[in-house]
C-alpha cells in the first residue's frame, strides 16, 4: 500500500481548493501588481492576496480581496485592527 502523504503547512492552516481558485482569480484580475502600494515598503510584485475588510466580516468574497506584495500585506496586517493605506495613483508603469 502507498503511504499517505503529509498535508502541506498551508493546507493545514486552512488553504482549500476554493481559496486557491479565488486567490488565482484576484492575482489575475489585479495583473500581479500590488494594490496596497505602501510608500517605502511596496515591491509592486503581488504574490499575496489581502482581505480589505477582514476575513471574519466578508469571508473570501473577491470584491473585498486585492493583490498585495508580501511586504505590504505584512505591513498592513489585520484590516480589522489597522486601516488600509489610501490608494496611490500610478502615473508610470
Amino acid at each position: 500500500m502507498d503511504q499517505p502523504q503529509a498535508m502541506s503547512r498551508s493546507w493545514a492552516k486552512g488553504s482549500t481548493r476554493e481559496w486557491r481558485r479565488r486567490r488565482a482569480l484576484v492575482l489575475a484580475r489585479d495583473r500581479g501588481v500590488c494594490q496596497l502600494r505602501i510608500p517605502g515598503v511596496c515591491t509592486t510584485v503581488a504574490t499575496h492576496v489581502h482581505h480589505t475588510q477582514g476575513r471574519a466580516t466578508t469571508g473570501d468574497d473577491i470584491r473585498y480581496l486585492v493583490a498585495a506584495c508580501p511586504a505590504c500585506n505584512l505591513k498592513v496586517g489585520d484590516p480589522t485592527k489597522t486601516a488600509d493605506p489610501k490608494p496611490q495613483p500610478r502615473t508610470r508603469w
